[in-house]
């Protein structure tokens, strides 16, 4: 196990660039995987989640070379198992693009029971029916035993898919077993996700015909054959760009965020705006300040599928509440159980309580720097975020849940002032499990 060690209460400044997209990265290496020829992704994140997607492909017989930092080629025609059971798979939700890719390769696919973050129930259901109304049929089509999912499709259908509930996963899952299938195939009340837009993107570049993505109709005229041969260039990534950006905001800091897309991160910016930050922006940079005399306001926000603010920023946002005098609000309106880390706030000085899905925020806070741990990835990135603003040393053990979406994260926070070190643990620390 890893831990951060950091020293706050210090004002950054300077510029900090947005690595590739963790969320659209994951979506298109599972879509490379249908390719009838090789391609080159760029701008790939060196992070956690990324290397065992990259391993679990190889497994599966894909050639991976890398070509330079960040490009990676990739070339899936040695391909020769429709079984995902390498135990990474386990690691990373993600990983679960691959049954819609190999389910489209083969017409049969087979994988480990996905893992991720726990803050909360995340059923698969919605794929699975998605699959069946494509073709999967019969009482084995859609078959989970054992923890390990087998799926079966003599043929796949173009076909009417209405999601029940917007989901990001379901939407790209069926997005890519639709590439290939005979016929067209409309997804309605689709997730609107730019990583949904990037991947959908991706497809297209290799030789798929996809329109809609984006909004909440997806059309897909499925096609024989997906050539690759071409470049692509994974979009930045929105939530490391967001949790920058409240780096800045945390610290009261003077921080110029580069090689991001403003139009992605407006949920944000307008609230931030609304409390009293200084936002500037340009075609592809958002540079965040605060006058010295500002006290800021306290304000709402409430997370929900995009174009709304990400469930993805609300641990870090939550700590931007803090800095607000007075009452703030910050409703969980995506998953069931993303207040977990509130007690390690709460243990460095946070005056915050959960009633339901929303969490009532008192400040201003005076953060005190306090031994803490990584619950999950964004709230391992809002402990880091309370250690930058608190005073005093702030260790935020399981650290290494953090490295599985922000690349060189030490190296670009260093960057801009501030003064954290990665420590390594012979044994993980929890300070709920002393108390």
């Amino acid at each position: 196990m890893s831990s951060y060690r950091i020293v706050g209460a210090k004002r950054p400044h300077g510029d900090v660039n947005i690595s590739g997209s963790k969320n659209a990265v994951l979506g298109i290496l599972a879509a490379a995987m249908m390719l009838d020829g090789p391609c080159t992704i760029e701008n790939v994140p060196d992070i956690v989640d990324v290397r065992a997607m990259l391993e679990i492909c190889e497994t599966l017989g894909a050639k991976i070379t890398p070509v330079s930092d960040g490009t990676y080629e990739i070339d899936p025609t040695k391909i020769n198992t429709f079984e995902a059971t390498n135990v990474k798979v386990k690691n990373i939700r993600a990983s679960y693009y691959l049954l819609g890719a190999l389910l489209t390769r083969f017409r049969k696919a087979t994988m480990y029971m996905p893992g991720g973050c726990n803050f909360g129930n995340r059923p698969i259901d919605l794929h699975l029916k998605g699959f069946q109304k494509m073709g999967a049929k019969g009482t084995r089509a859609t078959d989970i035993r054992d923890g390990i999912i087998r799926i079966v499709a003599d043929e796949l259908k173009g076909t009417h898919i209405f999601l029940d509930v917007v989901s990001v996963g379901a939407t790209i899952n069926l997005m890519l077993a639709a590439t290939k299938a005979n016929g067209v195939t409309v997804i309605e009340n689709a997730a609107k996700e730019p990583h949904i837009v990037d991947v959908a993107n991706f497809l297209n570049a290799m030789g798929a015909n996809i329109k809609g993505a984006g909004t909440d109709t997806i059309r897909v005229k499925g096609v024989p054959v997906l050539p690759g041969g071409y470049s692509y260039s994974v979009i930045p990534d929105q939530i490391e760009a967001g949790t920058y950006m409240i780096a800045a905001a945390v610290t009261r800091g003077d921080v110029t965020i580069h090689n991001l897309i403003p139009k992605h991160m407006e949920p944000l910016t307008v609230k931030m705006l609304e409390m009293g930050y200084n936002i500037e922006q340009g075609d592809d940079w958002i540079r965040v300040s605060i006058d010295d005399d500002v006290e800021l306001e306290p304000t709402n926000f409430k997370t929900s599928p995009y174009p709304g603010f990400p469930t993805d920023l609300q641990p870090q946002a939550t700590v931007m509440l803090c800095q607000a005098r007075g009452l703030s609000r910050m409703h969980e309106n995506v998953w069931d159980n993303r207040f977990q880390y509130i007690p390690e706030l709460q243990s460095m000085g946070a005056t915050i309580s959960v009633v339901e899905k929303m969490a009532l925020v008192n400040g201003p806070v005076h953060f005190s720097g306090a031994s803490v741990n990584a619950l999950d990835l964004r709230a391992g990135a809002a402990m880091v975020l309370a250690g930058l603003a608190a005073d005093g040393v702030t260790t935020v053990y399981s650290a290494n849940r953090i490295d599985r979406g922000y690349e060189k994260i030490l190296e670009k926070l260093r960057g801009i002032g501030a003064e954290i070190e990665h420590i390594d643990d012979e044994l993980e620390h929890n300070p709920s499990e002393e108390e």
